[in-house]
């Protein structure tokens, strides 16, 4: 049977294969726009070759030492691994932000976060475009190292003075009709805000706002695999994630620093997302 192992060996495990998988998307990444090999949700939400053997890889990677542990990818569903139990599944988005990396734009991530009897124990992000690596152990802080070279800095969210100082950051789903209803939501809330950035990829959306960069964040149509790895990066920097009634789910994300997330979800409420 596979041993349980610590927040601090899955971080190990998580991060060694972040690592592998974002080089192996820069060296297969080709000049110019990469093909779309099938669509999602809609024909405006593409899939990638590179996403899929990205999500092979990584499932090999963390089967090579952890073979009896379960797996929910993106790409790839769910497995449940061997027969010893763990109570351990890995949740993965091999490249969070696939239409950036589609026009080679430089914000998409790879995402890994590894769950404990369904709790997100351990987490990494690595921005596939500049190496940056975000890593969390649920209990012990969130960290960006932006370079093998330096040291790794400990995160902490920063709340705005108010809801008109606040830059916040969000996403748009890729079904037509929930678009619709996202578009009139943010127009509303744009009036009430600094200004608002729509990056393309949950993972880093969430890791910055845990370093500071942005002020608060929401969106629409998520899947537990955007929002694994980002999500304990951002809790553990001191970030409130939550739905309209309950959890943070499909239905809604929504993140602020804990100082400020009270106001932001009335704002939230009040713009109607």
């Amino acid at each position: 049977m596979t041993p349980r192992p610590t927040g601090e060996a899955l971080v190990a495990l998580a991060l060694t294969t972040a690592r592998a998988a974002a080089a192996a998307v820069r060296a297969s990444r080709p000049e110019g726009r990469v093909e779309v090999a099938a669509t999602k949700s809609s024909p405006t939400d593409p899939v990638t070759e590179i996403d899929r053997a990205t999500e092979q890889l990584i499932r090999e990677h963390i089967a090579a030492e952890r073979p009896d542990d379960a797996f929910l990818g993106e790409e790839g569903g769910e497995s449940h691994g061997g027969s010893g139990a763990t109570g351990v599944r890995w949740v993965v988005d091999p490249i969070d932000g696939t239409v950036n990396f589609v026009y080679g734009l430089p914000q998409s991530a790879v995402a890994i976060a590894a769950e404990v009897d369904g709790e997100v124990e351990a987490a990494v992000v690595v921005d596939i475009t500049t190496g940056h690596e975000y890593t969390a152990v649920r209990g012990a802080g969130a960290y960006l190292r932006e370079s093998p070279a330096r040291e790794a800095v400990r995160l902490r969210a920063v709340a705005p003075s108010s809801a008109a100082q606040a830059l916040v950051a969000t996403g748009f789903n890729y079904v037509p009709e929930v678009r619709a209803r996202q578009a009139a939501a943010v127009a509303r809330m744009l009036l009430e805000v600094r200004d608002i950035r729509r990056m393309g990829s949950a993972a880093l959306d969430l890791c910055a706002l845990a370093a500071g960069r942005f002020d608060a964040y929401v969106e629409q149509g998520l899947a537990p695999w955007d929002i694994a790895a980002g999500g304990l990066v951002a809790r553990e920097a001191g970030v409130l994630l939550t739905g309209l009634d309950g959890p943070p789910d499909g239905r809604l994300v929504v993140a602020a620093p804990e100082a400020f997330a009270e106001e932001f979800l009335r704002l939230v409420r009040a713009c109607g997302f």
